[in-house]
Order: structure tokens, then sequence, then C-alpha cells
């Protein structure tokens, strides 16, 4: 095990991705004698970078390695691979975050309940004090029998599929490669390969996008897809904003031919005030958080290290 740890994990606008000093002391309770030096500067961070085995950061740039002779290991909490600019076999361990599933699938079923159960029509007339119950009633839907596609059928994806199978959904999910069907998948679920996703498409009640980010999936979703879609099918992106364009969800909803959507990533990030997506009753949007939850840090060490 390393015993010289450089951790610098800071974020400016979220508590929970920063490491303080209870993970400090969890890293050394996991690791016996390990010297683990916590840095909140990135110039701290490069000068002691030489003599460390192992970092744990949010970012690394290639051309730190030229610094950091005695490094085995780079060690994320994200599950993305976008801002580790690393290529595997330098003769350097490369970690990423594998915890994410279970916080992402409380979120996203938060999401479809907040569609399904109409809080977002409840929440307008409340606002206007007005008592609706007709309006309100005739937005509302259950997850009991509705087909869910799921593309990225990952780690997160997967977590989705579990946390979604006790309120009666049945569940496609969408891989590049066949795999064997979960353990708790029953008649009517279903693993299905690119080739399948038109033909899923129209028979779809809730879509969730959980796509890894790069050039593979970026712009794999095209407006032709969105026309597949049935007028009652909501929306979900918890994967990368770049999987379809941002001028085709807009179309999408603007000609009402999905009928909402919570979206937490963005073609370009952080959304700006100007993009057309703020201004849909039908639209939740929240700022890349997903994931974010009191007990983020202390699961990626747990992960990783005890």
């Amino acid at each position: 095990m390393f015993k010289n740890i450089l951790i610098y994990l800071t974020h400016p606008h979220v508590t929970a991705w920063n490491f303080d000093q209870n993970h400090l002391e969890t890293l050394k309770a996991a690791i016996p004698g390990v010297t683990a030096t916590v840095c909140y500067k990135s110039r701290d961070f490069l000068r002691l970078l030489p003599e460390a085995e192992a970092v744990l950061v949010w970012y690394f740039k290639k051309e730190w390695l030229a610094t950091a002779p005695k490094l085995k290991l780079i060690a994320t909490p994200a599950a993305g691979k976008d801002w580790v600019d690393v290529e595997p076999g330098r003769g350097i361990e490369l970690r990423f975050g594998r915890f994410h599933g279970a916080i992402i699938a409380e979120t996203v079923l938060g999401a479809m309940l907040y569609f399904c159960r109409a809080f977002g029509p409840a929440i307008r007339m409340q606002k206007k004090r007005r008592w609706a119950p007709l309006k309100i009633s005739n937005e509302m839907k259950s997850l009991d029998n509705s087909r869910i596609l799921i593309l990225g059928f990952g780690n997160i994806g997967q977590a989705i599929a579990r946390k979604l199978k006790p309120f009666g959904c049945r569940v496609t999910g969408l891989k590049r490669r066949m795999i064997p069907a979960p353990d708790y998948f029953e008649e009517g679920d279903r693993v299905i390969l690119p080739d399948q996703l038109e033909g899923a498409l129209p028979e779809t009640d809730h879509l969730i996008f959980a796509l890894p980010g790069g050039e593979e999936t970026e712009g794999i979703f095209t407006r032709n897809h969105f026309r597949l879609l049935r007028k009652s099918c909501f929306i979900y992106n918890v994967g990368r904003g770049r999987v379809y364009s941002e001028q085709d969800i807009v179309e999408a909803l603007a000609e009402e031919r999905i009928r909402g959507a919570y979206l937490d990533v963005f073609e370009t990030e952080p959304l700006a005030e100007t993009s057309r997506l703020w201004e849909f009753d039908n639209v939740l949007i929240q700022p890349h958080l997903s994931a974010a939850a009191p007990q983020y840090l202390e699961l990626f060490l747990k992960e990783w290290f005890s």
C-alpha cells in the first residue's frame, strides 16, 4: 500500500466535495503509517507532487507527470474520465469512482416522482393560491408498469434500474456489448444493443441518459431519435450533456414532442442565462449535482482504501 499520499480535493461550490479533517482521519485509519497531506491550493500540490506515490484529485494535467517520478496511482472520486489527462499504460494506475450509482438513482427517482405526481403543476398553483384539483390530477401518472429505457447500462445505469424495480417499472437497458441480465430483472425487463434503440424509443415512458462523455457518445442521440419518442415521454440526463445537441432538446420541448425533462448536465456548463431551457415550466434543472450527498467522499474512501 502507498505510504505517501497527496490529496488535492477542493471544490468552490459544493461542501460535500471538499476533503476535510474527518476524511483524513478515515484515510489514516485505513492505511496505518501512511503520510497523507491535504493541499488546498494548486501551488502547494505541485510543490509536493515530486515525492508523492499516490494522489487523490479532481483533475490531473498530463504535464504534471514530468515532475512526479514516484507516482504510481492517480485516484479521483469522479466517475467520468474527463478531467484526468493521463493515458493508461504509463506505469501509473488510474482509479475512477464507481460508488455514485446509489446516490444518482435517488436523484433520478426523485425527478420521476416530481413529474409523475405532478408536483410542478401543484407548486405553480400553490404560488397562485389556486385550489385546482382537476388541473393537477390530469397531470398525474404512476410509475407502476411504466417502460423505462436507460441509455448507458453500466454501474450507474444499473443502480438506477435496481432502485426503480420496486415501483413496478419495466426496464430496458442499452449497452454497447451484450451483458447478462441483472439478478433483479423480471419478465419484461431486457438488455438491448445500440442497433435496437430505434425500436425501443416509441414504447418508452421515461428515457434516462447515463452515458459517459467522449467522442463515442457525443451527438449519439439525434433529432430523429427525439422524433421517435411518444409525446408522453419524460427525459432525464445524469450522464453527459453532449450526447445530444441543446438545440434538439429545446426543439423537442418547444414542439411538445416530449412531456418534460430533468437535466443535470448540459452541452455547455454552466448553462448560459440565455439558454431557452430555463424558460420551460416542464424542465427541472440542477447544476451537475445528481451525485451530491454528505457521504460522497466517505463512499469514495471506503471504495478504494478500506
